[in-house]
């Protein structure tokens, strides 16, 4: 199993950027996994944001971030990131890290505890 640890929410105004991380405590098979972010904003469901394959050599966004965001991975330092810019009011929401994640369901294998970013209009 992974533990995530996510990093680097916080509040920015609109239009500006922020660069999420997430670390994951079993760096020896952090490679196995898959990995994405989802986000949860209150009163609504979780959604999907992006995901990365295990080596890092694809990559798949929703809709809503596509253009504006960017996930990447470096399996040396067990991590995965989320840089964010050109943040919309909408974006705002708690991020989750996700180990295998499935985008279709909306589920993953094994979640962070997530990192609130706000961002202020």
């Amino acid at each position: 199993q992974v533990q995530l640890v996510e990093s680097g929410g916080g509040l920015v105004p609109a239009g500006g950027s922020l660069r999420l991380s997430c670390a994951a405590s079993s760096g020896r098979t952090f490679s196995y996994y898959a990995m994405g972010w989802f986000r949860q904003a209150p009163g609504k469901e979780r959604e999907f944001v992006a995901s990365i394959s295990r080596s890092g050599g694809s990559t798949y966004y929703a809709d809503s971030v596509k253009g504006r965001f960017t996930i990447s991975r470096d399996n040396a330092k067990n991590t995965v990131y989320l840089q964010m810019n050109s943040l919309k009011p909408e974006d705002t929401a708690v991020y989750y890290c996700a180990a295998n994640p499935v985008v279709r369901e909306k589920v993953a294998d094994y979640w962070g505890q997530g990192t609130q970013v706000t961002v202020s209009s």
